[in-house]
């Protein structure tokens, strides 16, 4: 069997219903407890009014950094099982959520079309996720510019730090 090399991905997770914090720190754990997957940065959380459809209670968001051997798409299969894993329900688009975990970025690939768009094709307008992704990656490129410099133009009002630093994935 061939050697995979690691390749760097960036996380985006969210959620509103139930306990999110508790629901993003145990698919950060189900991630890092695989073999072909590591989580190696995680940003600090942030509280987030809802985006979209905003007649909803505040969202938690939070980035993270993984290393996998798992191609885009098989990585993306992995993040929803474990939402399917934890009762993610899909009932309309930017509604409420248990857990939402999107691929944002994976080193070295661009591509449209199909299932899987990267970079996220929404991701260097939203706040709730430039935010957490600057404590993780602000010099990653995206689209050309990092995302600190997309972060700058971005909106970001009301959202704000809900935990002081990385660890509260490990402990929640």
């Amino acid at each position: 069997m061939p050697f995979e090399p690691f390749r760097r991905a960036a996380l985006g997770l969210g959620g509103n219903i139930g306990d999110p914090v508790r629901a993003m720190a145990e698919a950060l754990r189900a991630l890092d407890a695989r073999d072909d997957c590591r989580v190696t940065a995680v940003s600090r959380l942030y509280r987030t009014p809802p985006w979209g459809k905003t007649d909803q209670d505040w969202f938690f968001n939070a980035c993270a950094l993984v290393e996998t051997t798992l191609a885009p798409e098989p990585l993306l299969d992995t993040c929803l099982a474990i939402e399917r894993d934890m009762k993610r329900e899909r009932k309309e688009r930017w509604g409420p959520r248990t857990i939402d975990i999107d691929v944002l970025t994976y080193e070295g690939v661009a591509q449209s079309g199909g299932r899987l768009e990267l970079p996220h094709p929404r991701m260097t307008g939203r706040g709730f996720v430039l935010m957490p992704l600057a404590d993780v990656a602000p010099d990653l490129a995206v689209e050309g510019r990092t995302v600190a410099s997309w972060l700058a133009d971005a909106d970001v009002a009301g959202i704000e730090p809900a935990s002081a630093g990385p660890e509260w994935w490990k402990t929640t």
